[in-house]
C-alpha cells in the first residue's frame, strides 16, 4: 500500500503531460453548411476534367499529339496541372466548335430546301419544273 501512495504523484504527474501533449495536437473541428452550387461546380469540374483525359485516348488525337512530339502521358499531366479555370475554358471552347462529322445532314437539308422552294413557285405559277403538280 506504501508502494502505490509513493507512486501516486509521478503517476498523475505523468497523466497531466500526456493530457497536455495529446489535447495540444488536436484541432478543434469546424463545420460549415455547403451548398448545392458549391458541390455541382465541383463535380462539373471533375466531370470537364474527366471529359478532356478521355478525349486524348481518342485514336485521332493520338495521332495528331504524335504529329506533333507530344506523348499521351505527358498531355495528361498537363490537364492534370491546369486549374479549373482554365479545364472550364478549354471545354467551353470545344463546346462552341462544330462537330467534325459530315456534311451529309447539311447537304439534304439544302436539297429538300430548294425542292420546297421550287414546289411551292410552281403551284403559284411562277415557275413550270415539276409537271405533277399542275396535273399534266
Amino acid at each position: 500500500m506504501s508502494f502505490l501512495k509513493s507512486m501516486r504523484k509521478p503517476i498523475a504527474g505523468l497523466v497531466i503531460v500526456a493530457l497536455c501533449v495529446f489535447s495540444i495536437g488536436w484541432a478543434p473541428a469546424q463545420a460549415a453548411m455547403v451548398s448545392t452550387d458549391e458541390i455541382l461546380k465541383q463535380n462539373k469540374q471533375n466531370l470537364d476534367r474527366e471529359r478532356l483525359t478521355i478525349l486524348l485516348d481518342r485514336s485521332e488525337v493520338q495521332k495528331q499529339l504524335k504529329a506533333w512530339g507530344v506523348k499521351s502521358q505527358e498531355a495528361k499531366q498537363w490537364i492534370d496541372n491546369l486549374t479549373d479555370r482554365e479545364i472550364a475554358e478549354i471545354v467551353n471552347r470545344l463546346d462552341q466548335m462544330p462537330a467534325g462529322g459530315s456534311a451529309t445532314g447539311i447537304l439534304v437539308g439544302g436539297a429538300l430546301l430548294v425542292f420546297f422552294v421550287l414546289l411551292a413557285t410552281d403551284i403559284l405559277g411562277y415557275t413550270d419544273v415539276f409537271p405533277f403538280v399542275k396535273g399534266k
